[in-house]
C-alpha cells in the first residue's frame, strides 16, 4: 500500500490534544486520506460514534474494511480520490481529519482546507485538523486556530 502512517509518536500527541479538549467519544469523525486506516482505528477504540474513511487507493480500503470487521469498529469507506469526495459529499462531520501526501505544495492543501471549510463536510462546531510537514504554514489563514508539531509531523486546527 502507497502509505506514509502517522507516527505512535505524533498519535499520541494528537488524541492528547483531542483528549483535553473535547474527547472524541460520540462524534462522526471523517478521515480523509486514510491510508491503513490507523487514525479511524483510534477514534473507533475511543468511542467515535461513526468514522467515514476517504482513500482512492483499493488496497488501503480493502485493508480497512477488514480490519474494521475484525475488531467491529464503525467504520465506512469510500474508494473515491479525495477532492471528488469533499466536493460532492452531503454529510456533515464534527471531526475532519485530513492527512494529505506530504509533498502537496502549500496552494493544494489550502485548496483542500477551504473546499473542506465552505462547503458542507464540518458541523456547525466541527473542527478540521489537518497533518502536514513543517515546511507549510497555515497561520494566516482565517479558520486557523493553532498548530502543534510533533517529530516531523505538524498538526493544524481549523475551525
Amino acid at each position: 500500500m502507497p502509505v506514509r502512517p502517522t507516527t505512535d509518536f505524533a498519535k499520541e500527541g494528537l488524541f492528547n490534544i483531542l483528549s483535553h479538549q473535547t474527547g472524541v467519544k460520540d462524534l462522526r469523525v471523517l478521515d480523509l486520506y486514510s491510508g491503513t486506516g490507523n487514525i479511524a482505528y483510534e477514534f473507533a477504540s475511543r468511542g467515535a460514534l461513526g468514522i467515514d474513511c476517504v482513500d482512492q487507493h483499493r488496497g488501503c480500503i480493502r485493508f480497512i474494511e477488514q480490519t474494521a470487521r475484525e475488531f467491529n469498529f464503525p467504520i465506512t469507506t469510500h474508494a473515491i480520490e479525495v477532492m471528488r469526495f469533499v466536493q460532492s459529499s452531503k454529510t456533515s462531520y464534527d471531526l475532519v481529519f485530513a492527512d494529505p501526501p506530504y509533498d502537496f505544495n502549500q496552494e493544494t492543501l489550502e485548496l483542500l482546507v477551504n473546499q473542506i471549510i465552505s462547503g458542507s463536510l464540518l458541523n456547525q462546531n466541527g473542527q478540521l485538523i489537518l497533518e502536514h510537514t513543517k515546511e507549510r504554514n497555515f497561520e494566516s489563514h482565517p479558520n486557523w486556530v493553532h498548530s502543534r508539531k510533533f517529530g516531523g509531523s505538524v498538526f493544524s486546527f481549523f475551525e
